[in-house]
């Protein structure tokens, strides 16, 4: 019986690559980094980033600029000046470098942060787009972060062409 059941098994199994080489799959895939770098969508996002962070940006400007004069001027005072005052401005530079460097680190986490969400926007518009090409298209599957892709099967300048006319 086991025997039986075997063959019965070994004889679906054989006839499965037959009923999967049937139908042709088509393949597409795309470049995520062009469409986040080349799109006219892209370009307005950086621009908006650039406006929105331009104030805090020369805050920070400003601030090391203050740092870097406290810090040359502990430097050529210190021998003239007593433990104390030393001391006292020593810590004073100090205390500007923290604040310095939490802001900085807090102006990193943030520009990261919305440019994620403003990234996040454009892959959801191309998410779309990608997938009315497909559609229309006949592709099975359309893939990203390839090692490598044959320029036959890029369709990245035809979902940068639908987003740009969409914007």
């Amino acid at each position: 019986m086991t025997k039986y059941l075997a063959a019965l098994a070994l004889g679906w199994c054989s006839l499965a690559p037959v009923q999967a080489q049937t139908s042709v799959s088509r393949i597409a895939w795309i470049s995520p980094e062009r469409i986040y770098n080349e799109s006219k969508l892209a370009k307005l996002a950086e621009e908006k980033l650039k406006e929105e962070f331009k104030s805090r940006e020369k805050a920070m400007t400003d601030m090391a600029g203050r740092l870097k004069s406290a810090s040359e001027k502990l430097e050529k005072d210190a021998p003239s000046l007593s433990e104390a005052d030393r001391v006292k401005r020593q810590r004073d530079v100090f205390e500007l470098d923290k604040e310095y460097q939490r802001r900085q680190r807090e102006f990193r986490e943030d520009v990261s942060q919305r440019t994620n969400e403003e990234r996040q926007a454009i892959s959801e518009k191309a998410t779309k787009i990608i997938k009315q090409l497909a559609s229309v298209e006949g592709f099975d599957i359309v893939l990203q972060d390839a090692v490598w892709a044959s320029n036959r099967i890029d369709i990245t300048d035809k979902v940068l062409a639908a987003l740009d006319k969409d914007k």
